[in-house]
């Protein structure tokens, strides 16, 4: 089965729970267990068996960005699933379109990126 063009995106520049697990020295369960405590960003490609935990959440030692928690919990307040989140941060920024939330996030444009996840609505769900 072909991947889509996101799920290439998110395997370029995403690491997989297990690469993650063994950089940090802990076990894949714990990874897991952030996840769903709002703790890191993942994604999770329809079809797909893995979590992706985008590089952009991490400062170089490999510690979550202070702003991350606060991030999930803004977009979970604000009726987004983990997977809108990844999206809503991956999607070009701006009048110009040069920039994407995730990369001012690295910038430690903390305040903006909040800013938008505050003012974010959910997509329309389906019916039935």
């Amino acid at each position: 089965m072909a991947m889509s063009l996101e799920e290439r995106e998110v395997r370029r520049e995403a690491l997989t729970t297990s690469w993650l697990a063994t950089r940090l020295a802990i076990e894949p369960m714990r990874i897991v267990r952030m996840r769903k405590a709002g703790e890191l960003i993942a994604y999770h490609p329809a079809g797909s068996r893995e979590y992706f935990f985008p590089a952009w959440q991490f400062d170089q030692e490999l510690k979550p960005l202070q702003i991350v928690p606060i991030l999930i919990r803004t977009a979970r307040e604000r009726g987004l699933t983990d997977d809108e989140l990844y999206r809503l941060l991956t999607r070009r920024s701006g009048l110009t379109g040069e920039g994407r939330l995730a990369d001012a996030l690295r910038e430690r444009n903390d305040e903006y990126v909040l800013s938008i996840v505050e003012s974010a609505l959910p997509p329309p769900r389906a019916l039935g």
